[in-house]
């Protein structure tokens, strides 16, 4: 049972990330996007990661997923079809998309996955201590700034979003 629902969210998950990057409409991306990021979640819960899926639920397909579609909806294109890309593009995009997927294997094939901290075998509660440490090499600030950055982000294309066109 349990192999039937890793095929179905898998499968969803592809056909959505395609539709998704493929869609002329942005708003439809939009909710492409956050029918991935339900499926994603959807994997957390089957491998027990239950804390994990909630946060991708309530963080990324709740939250993120809302300020995009929020974003979009102050533009005052929303109704325009997206142009579509020339071919060379495409074929670029394609190329750069294989080199990706082929450094991806290539590292999770040839790399050793048993880190050690301290002699020990690293476990998850060690590497996210590790993340959301204060101390030297804890991670918790870069997260902060970032999010301060993508607040900017999304802030400044509103900002330009909503400039009359002259």
């Amino acid at each position: 049972m349990e192999r039937i629902i890793f095929y179905i969210l898998a499968a969803v998950i592809v056909t959505f990330s395609f539709l998704s990057v493929t869609s002329a409409k942005i708003l439809r991306a939009a909710v492409y996007l956050f029918l991935v990021l339900i499926g994603i979640a959807g994997f957390y819960f089957m491998v027990g990661y239950h804390f994990l899926g909630a946060v991708q639920l309530t963080v990324y397909a709740g939250g993120i997923v809302v300020l995009i579609i929020f974003a979009i909806l102050l533009t005052e294109q929303i109704d325009n079809r997206l142009a579509r890309p020339k071919a060379g593009m495409v074929i670029a995009s394609a190329m750069l998309a294989l080199l990706g997927i082929g450094v991806s294997v290539y590292s999770i094939l040839n790399h050793v996955f048993d880190k050690k901290i301290a002699g020990q075998l690293a476990t998850v509660d060690d590497i996210g201590t590790k993340l959301l440490s204060f101390d030297a090499g804890g991670y918790v600030l870069p997260f902060e700034l970032i999010s301060i950055l993508l607040l900017a982000a999304m802030i400044g294309a509103i900002v330009i979003a909503k400039r009359p066109i002259r």
